[in-house]
């Protein structure tokens, strides 16, 4: 424990070196009151089968709850949080059809890497300082980073459910210090949403059932990244040509205006990240696809998603020249790229042209799902 008249130097020289490693928002909570709401929040989230098929959030519920439960020893959290405020509007590249869009995260290298890094750095030297025990989190231990910078002062979560913050608006990397040091703690954000809805009006799936409130059955940002079998019919069309997760509730944010551009250069687009024409990702073998997103989050998700996901912009896009990176995939060793191929080439080849590679393809297909696309009538159900 930190003796009471020393806590005031600690959390200046933790504000200090934080600065010096480049983050910019830090502040403290204590967890002796438990998780607060948190765990309620997210049992109601599980209950209503709003995880989709993140089962590791429903096995990990007890400790995502509250931080006291993953280590019982921890007395104080420290947040901190790294920008990666785009430049222009990442909304912008919506109307190039035959671009592949890629969220704004996923631009440049991984953030759990460049995070890591960091505050591992900022941890050893609190440690250091202290005496006390520390534990590094950056989204990759069932810790709820977001209620808990809500409580230490670096913004509140906003009615699309992600951290908003007045100083970088809904751009904010997170990563948490669990410490067994007793700290000072920081006075929580309010919420300044007000009457403002945007992020919940420019869903194009209707994500939210109500503010503060997310399905990811229905987020593109998760059916795009996380969801592991084929793109439900229904939000298809609605995908557009984004092909690695989906920016609009956060971009619409009014909150963004007082962002700066990110200061972190690892955060900048590289030529392959920065909205490339879907037919490059189209034509990407497993090598090329590692080679070409290696040290991004884009790599964590795998060819075949992507691959899926970039056959679905395909199909949306109205470039029927994209008939010729598209056919070779009806026979893709992977179902799901397969698949979303049937669905593109329904789109974009006339009635008869299309009966010509069923009759091709289909009698070769052993996969039940990929037999129904070519099986399904010309409509996509209701969203």
């Amino acid at each position: 424990m930190i003796a009471t008249g020393s806590q005031d130097n600690f959390k200046s020289r933790l504000i200090s070196e934080a600065a010096l490693l480049g983050f910019d928002a830090i502040g403290v909570t204590r967890l002796d009151g438990g998780g607060g709401d948190t765990g309620q929040r997210l049992r109601a989230f599980l209950d209503h089968g709003r995880h989709g098929d993140m089962q590791w959030l429903a096995a990990t519920a007890d400790r995502r709850a509250d931080p006291r439960v993953l280590w019982p020893q921890a007395r104080s959290a420290i947040l901190v949080g790294l920008s990666y405020a785009p430049e222009t509007d990442p909304l912008a590249a919506l109307s190039q059809k035959s671009q592949a869009v890629i969220s704004v995260y996923a631009k440049g290298r991984d953030y759990h890497d460049v995070l890591k890094t960091r505050i591992k750095q900022l941890a050893r030297s609190f440690a250091q300082a202290t005496g006390a025990d520390v534990k590094v989190f950056v989204d990759t231990a069932p810790l709820m980073e977001k209620p808990l910078a809500a409580a230490a002062g670096l913004g509140w979560q906003g009615k699309h459910t992600n951290l908003v913050s007045r100083s970088h608006g809904s751009w904010l990397f997170l990563g948490a210090i669990l410490t067994t040091a007793e700290l000072e703690a920081d006075a929580a954000e309010a919420d300044h949403c007000g009457s403002c809805q945007r992020c919940l009006d420019v869903c194009p799936t209707d994500a939210f059932p109500a503010p503060y409130q997310l399905d990811a059955r229905r987020c593109l940002a998760y059916l795009s990244i996380e969801h592991k079998g084929p793109i439900p019919r229904a939000f298809r069309a609605a995908m557009g040509n984004r092909v690695f997760g989906c920016d609009d509730c956060l971009a619409v944010c009014p909150w963004n205006k007082f962002a700066e551009r990110s200061r972190e250069a690892k955060f900048a687009a590289t030529a392959m990240t920065d909205n490339p024409p879907i037919a490059t990702i189209l034509a990407m073998d497993d090598a090329t696809f590692r080679a070409s997103f290696a040290g991004t989050p884009i790599k964590r998700t795998g060819r075949d998603r992507v691959v899926r996901n970039a056959a679905i912009a395909a199909g949306n896009s109205g470039n029927a020249d994209l008939m010729a990176s598209l056919t070779p995939l009806l026979a893709d060793a992977s179902p799901i790229v397969r698949g979303a191929a049937v669905w593109a080439a329904s789109k974009l080849t006339t009635a008869d042209a299309f009966e010509g590679l069923r009759s091709c393809f289909e009698p070769r297909e052993h996969d039940a799902e990929v037999a129904a696309e070519w099986r399904a009538d010309d409509g996509d159900p209701a969203v």
